[in-house]
């Protein structure tokens, strides 16, 4: 055989295997499990993660499968849910239910990564070892929520100025006990701070809630703060319109409320939320551990005011509260 034949049949033999694998590689199928509380209260929100992944370079149908698990709004399905994505052998589990959905996703695997997003406490909830550096198999982000009692406590008083009480409406045991005393530590010291009264409110159901705008209502609170469980997302237009009924400005933790026509709302960006989550499953795919990627806390809020339901409670908004605001409805 010619010396140069040889070489040449060698040198493409040597150059077809590195594109045989990288062809490979490229065809390989991102398999991602999405479990959600619920999909109703913004069914936007699976799109926003699969156009990231579209820019990170994933093609549903070509190079990624997401398969989809709605809890419905009840959590106890949550169990269930996961442990059918881990069946499904998912490369990655994204849990968008909060602290339970990512609790049971982690209770039904000790080995495929899971991204959370919108965790509250995850320490405490003991999701992760710590935000700095997870360890095991969970990572994701979390939305900060005792520490944003203060800030929805100062925007109510700024908002509604001369308020003397304000009502806190939760839904108890949506987080972990201790990080609902957290919460609620926070906000009493925050509304001591702001020469408020605090009046806490439970309601465990919808059931409840007739009861709970008439206890505030009697006790004489100027306005309320309504934290934002599943629950109260679901039931969301009922509560504004108790809010209303009852005359009281309200801040919500979401914008769904505000969208409901609630007076304002004050949170975490949701859509930044599922983009950086996005990179995180892309980084995992990539070969990173979940261990290794600290949790990451919220940098973008959004505050919006809703002025025609403003207008119905004859309530003027603050300049400089409406110059602080991201959108303003009018």
């Amino acid at each position: 055989m010619d010396r140069r034949m040889f070489l040449a049949g060698t040198g493409a033999v040597f150059l077809a295997a590195p594109l045989a694998a990288e062809a490979q590689q490229t065809a390989k199928i991102a398999r991602i499990g999405y479990l959600a509380n619920t999909l109703a209260p913004d069914p936007h929100a699976p799109e926003t993660l699969l156009q990231e992944l579209r820019d990170l370079g994933y093609v549903e149908g070509r190079n990624l499968v997401i398969e989809y698990r709605d809890a419905g709004g009840k959590p106890q399905r949550f169990s269930a849910l996961a442990a059918e994505l881990v069946a499904l052998k998912v490369d990655v589990l994204v849990t968008a239910g909060g602290t339970p959905a990512a609790l049971a996703a982690k209770q039904a695997t000790a080995t495929i990564p899971i991204v959370f997003v919108g965790a509250a406490d995850p320490v405490t909830s003991g999701l992760v070892a710590s935000l700095a550096r997870p360890a095991g198999n969970v990572t994701g982000l979390s939305n900060l929520t005792p520490e944003l009692a203060g800030k929805w406590l100062e925007l109510l008083t700024q908002a509604v100025p001369g308020v003397s009480q304000v009502a806190w409406l939760y839904e108890p045991g949506t987080v972990p006990e201790r990080t609902d005393k957290d919460i609620l530590g926070a906000a009493d010291v925050a509304a001591r701070a702001l020469g408020v009264r605090l009046q806490v409110v439970e309601a465990r159901s919808p059931d409840d809630f007739d009861k709970a705008f008439s206890d505030i209502t009697r006790a004489r609170a100027g306005a309320v703060t309504v934290l934002g469980s599943t629950m109260f997302i679901i039931e969301r237009k009922r509560l504004v319109d108790l809010a209303a009924k009852h005359r009281l400005p309200a801040l919500y933790t979401w914008r769904q409320f505000v969208d409901a026509g609630g007076l304002m709302a004050y949170g975490p960006n949701g859509a930044d939320w599922l983009r950086r989550a996005a990179t995180y499953v892309d980084k995992i795919l990539k070969g990173a551990r979940p261990g290794d990627l600290p949790v990451q806390q919220p940098d973008k809020f959004e505050l919006i005011i809703n002025l025609k339901t403003a207008k119905a409670l004859r309530l003027t908004i603050p300049p400089s509260l409406l110059g602080r605001a991201d959108e303003v409805i009018q």
